[in-house]
């Protein structure tokens, strides 16, 4: 009689057959992390692609802007392309559901970093030139048009507009933050009419306190201007009342609706014109009188009543800016003509 196998008592530590199949308990990870993924990849393509084909000022600006941009665009179709891949192909650790609590923390917080990113660059979006149709209103690019007497050329980091003649005296400004340079030219035209050498600069990503002496390569291209001054609106200002501090061979500086962040008492010999709205929102008639003494004593200061921090450049409204109690171009003609003012001066002085 054949023996069977031996009489093996039952393990009740054996887990009794197969574990049954069913949805893993940890894919919620997987899918929080894909979702997002899928996001913050969309967010990195769409938002920069969107600013370089919407905004003119984005590629008629500083080429910092726009370089960085386009990368993003390529970092984000590459993260596309990834997901896509393992979407497809499949991802063992994602398919298993194995994901720890670190991985999903250290996923979610990265996914967040690019989207505040892509806010961060969105903010940078500049105001783009909102020209006043009753004005002559020159051409963009580097044959623009400028008025009789003067004519203006455009390369990819200023704008220069320059008199008929051999100018003795220029100004290089800087515009304030996020505004489109061009905002700038129809109202400093005048000055290159009236014999002036300027020099609007389009500053790295719209924020002039990135490159402050950026002045200085515009000043050497140009050796035949013995007497320059600096320039700039509101975050510009702050900019160019940097390089007039530790430049001594600027001999002028020209405030539009802006200070000094630091003391400049000591400049000696250095012409300052300030002027300012009485209605801005942003650089106040109280931030204007508490900068008084951060600037020489011989500052000179011209308040357009009913001004506005928007009237200083051709780019539109302005958010938290004040209520405007002068229309655009009567506010400009005075700027304009405090101005030529300033820009005479400092040539008979030279």
């Amino acid at each position: 009689m054949k023996e069977g196998p031996p009489f093996r008592p039952a393990n009740p530590t054996e887990t009794p057959g197969p574990v049954p199949t069913g949805p893993n308990p940890t894919s919620w990870k997987s899918s929080i992390l894909n979702g997002s993924g899928a996001l913050a990849a969309a967010a990195l393509t769409v938002v920069p692609l969107w600013m370089l084909l919407s905004n003119p000022a984005v590629l008629g600006g500083h080429p910092a802007l726009p370089a960085l941009l386009a990368a993003a665009v390529a970092l984000g179709i590459l993260w596309t392309l990834l997901l896509v891949r393992r979407w497809l192909f499949g991802d063992k650790q994602q398919r298993s559901g194995d994901i720890s609590t670190w991985q999903l923390v250290r996923g979610i917080a990265g996914r967040l970093t690019v989207l505040g990113f892509v806010a961060a660059l969105m903010w940078l979006s500049p105001f783009p030139h909102q020209p006043d149709r009753e004005k002559a209103v020159p051409a963009h690019g580097p044959t623009a048009t400028a008025p009789a007497g003067s004519r203006a050329a455009e390369d990819a980091t200023s704008i220069t507009l320059a008199p008929a003649g051999t100018a003795t005296t220029g100004l290089v400004f800087y515009p304030g933050a996020r505004v489109d340079a061009h905002a700038y030219q129809e109202m400093l035209q005048p000055l290159a009419a009236a014999g002036h050498l300027v020099v609007i600069l389009k500053v790295p990503l719209g924020i002039s306190l990135l490159d402050t002496n950026q002045a200085r390569a515009a000043m050497d291209r140009h050796p035949e201007v013995a007497s320059w001054a600096v320039g700039g609106h509101s975050l510009g200002g702050v900019s160019a009342s940097a390089f007039a501090a530790s430049n001594h061979d600027v001999a002028g500086l020209l405030l539009f609706a802006s200070y000094p962040a630091e003391t400049m008492t000591d400049a000696q010999g250095l012409s300052v014109l300030s002027i300012s709205g009485s209605n801005d929102g942003l650089s106040t008639p109280d931030k204007i009188a508490a900068s008084r003494s951060l600037l020489p004593p011989t500052t000179t200061y011209a308040t357009v009543v009913g001004g506005v921090h928007a009237f200083f450049g051709d780019y539109g409204e302005q958010p938290g800016d004040g209520d405007a109690g002068i229309s655009r171009n009567e506010a400009q003609q005075q700027i304009v003509a405090e101005s030529l003012r300033f820009m005479d001066r400092l040539k008979a002085s030279g």
